[in-house]
């Protein structure tokens, strides 16, 4: 059994109040949690209006699939025209 963690920080420019702030993590977070098996937690910068800290954490048996749902999970915050990733880091456990 293998754990994968992925932690995000992430600007959110369009955001004008913490409601805007949770429109769009709500969003990011439940399509994610529901298409690709991964739990997500909001970790940081809660109180910030464009600003946020995510979790990302998957397991799976085999490493090789642990890498591919948190690489997956990093090129869909890339992609996301909502937000703007400014630092990733991901473990293994």
């Amino acid at each position: 059994m293998v754990i994968g963690l992925l932690q995000a920080h992430i600007s959110i420019p369009e955001s004008r109040s913490l409601k805007d702030k949770r429109s769009v993590l709500r969003s990011l977070k439940d399509r994610i949690h529901n298409e690709m098996n991964v739990s997500v937690a909001e970790i940081g910068d809660q109180d910030l209006w464009q600003s946020a800290r995510l979790a990302f954490v998957t397991v799976a048996a085999t490493g090789d699939v642990v890498d591919q749902r948190l690489a997956e999970v990093g090129r869909r915050l890339s992609g996301n025209p909502r937000i703007v990733l400014l630092d990733i880091e991901t473990s293994h456990f």
